[in-house]
């Protein structure tokens, strides 16, 4: 089964816009603006609100949302105590171990919701140092990161949904579009649009991106589908 994919932004109708047309769903890190229906929400793990947060969750109700990252094993019932509360406006929490040797503690749903293990893939925003192989038998969110390192990491988890907003910041401040490897030079898998495009440029690399992204994990599913 192909993984949900989550254009996360906000902000950008747009790009929201032509997100949904490409396939993927909509996804924020609340509070923000939003413009179409809400499946995905995150919080900011820098500097967490729950009080905005739970509100912000109560107004949109997404399917699934993340909870407080859980950085330390003493911070376990907190992160619970959050996951309880953000179940009461979803269907699916989102809890996201960066601790090592303690994934066996968490539960497989909390109140009314399922528990999915959110991956947040190293970048120069953040990451999680947790390894990868104490996320087998969950299914798993990837937060974050570069479209062709989410989808090497389906040889090693069961993704279930990806997020992440690289493809609007190529977009916005290169124009280029992502291509899975197929361009040219150095820059392989970021292309720059071009030169004399007439229209929207960052617009037009944006959906290029979201194109060639849905493509890429179509025929992965084709290639290598999984066992039901």
């Amino acid at each position: 089964m192909i993984p949900t994919l989550i254009y996360c932004a906000g902000g950008n109708p747009q790009f929201d816009k032509i997100a949904l047309h490409c396939g993927f769903r909509l996804g924020a890190r609340l509070p923000e603006t939003i413009y179409y229906e809400l499946f995905f929400a995150d919080q900011d793990w820098r500097n967490p609100d729950r009080a905005s947060y739970m509100t912000a969750l109560a107004k949109h109700r997404p399917q699934m949302a993340t909870v407080l990252d859980w950085e330390c094993p003493e911070q376990l019932p907190e992160v619970l105590d959050w996951a309880e509360e953000a179940s009461q406006y979803v269907q699916q929490v989102v809890i996201i171990p960066k601790v090592i040797n303690h994934i066996s503690q968490l539960p497989r749903s909390i109140g009314n919701a399922g528990v999915i293990l959110g991956y947040s893939v190293p970048t120069q925003y953040g990451g999680t140092h947790t390894p990868i192989w104490e996320f087998t038998g969950w299914p798993v969110h990837l937060l974050g990161g570069s479209p062709h390192t989410q989808i090497r990491l389906t040889s090693y988890l069961n993704v279930v949904s990806v997020d992440g907003n690289m493809t609007n910041l190529m977009a916005t401040r290169h124009c280029r579009f992502w291509t899975n490897g197929n361009g040219i030079g150095n820059s392989r898998y970021w292309q720059q649009l071009e030169s004399g495009f007439e229209g929207n440029a960052p617009a037009e690399a944006f959906r290029r991106s979201c194109q060639n992204i849905a493509a890429a994990w179509a025929n992965l599913h084709i290639e290598s589908p999984k066992n039901p």
